[in-house]
């Protein structure tokens, strides 16, 4: 059984002059879009209502309203710059293989994302590295991942460094289903090449 892509035309499948479709209801759908742009976009402001110590979360003890600790301010700089630098790749770069994903999924993704957000701050593009992709399938995670890991040694939080491992395993998952695609498509792909780690994983 084959699985049809949106795009493609019953007339150009070789299936003879005959063929039988089979139809599955997916339930409600979301497209991969607008399921971006709400995952990235609650992040970006719920950090800031914890960066500006909001009086209706940390009450009026002017020692939960104040940090006097730069990285404080360093991490909510590099924090922001990650998630615009995200949307503005759903709206500009992304190219996505499948239009939707069930909808009952947003809410998980929203919990995941958002949910962090608001645990993630710290108490006391054009890439120039271009030989990473010789290496492995999907360099963007693995930069990625580097990028975290970089926040959780800055910021030494616990936190940061259980959403980092969360999501160095799920972008794992990803490389991993992108790579095997990569095989089955390019006859010629380089055996060398891993998915996310190099030489490793």
């Amino acid at each position: 059984m084959l699985s049809l892509r949106d795009e493609e035309i019953l007339q150009h499948l070789p299936v003879g002059t005959t063929a039988t479709l089979y139809f599955k209801d997916l339930g409600p759908q979301i497209g991969w879009t607008t399921v971006f742009l709400i995952e990235y976009t609650g992040p970006l402001f719920i950090y800031f209502v914890f960066y500006f110590r909001m009086t209706f979360v940390y009450g009026l003890d002017e020692r939960f309203t104040s940090s006097p600790h730069p990285v404080v301010n360093l991490a909510c700089i590099c924090h922001s710059f990650h998630y615009i630098k995200r949307l503005i790749e759903t709206v500009f770069v992304h190219r996505f293989s499948r239009g939707t994903m069930p909808l009952r999924n947003i809410v998980k993704n929203c919990l995941y994302y958002w949910g962090f957000a608001a645990w993630l701050i710290p108490y006391p593009t054009k890439n120039p590295f271009t030989w990473l992709f010789f290496f492995v399938s999907c360099p963007n995670y693995t930069y990625e991942v580097g990028t975290w890991i970089s926040f959780t040694i800055m910021t030494q939080c616990v936190p940061v460094g259980l959403f980092t491992l969360l999501c160095f395993i799920q972008m794992t998952v990803w490389a991993k289903d992108k790579h095997c695609t990569y095989l089955r498509e390019f006859k010629d792909y380089p055996s060398h090449r891993m998915p996310i780690i190099p030489f490793l994983l």
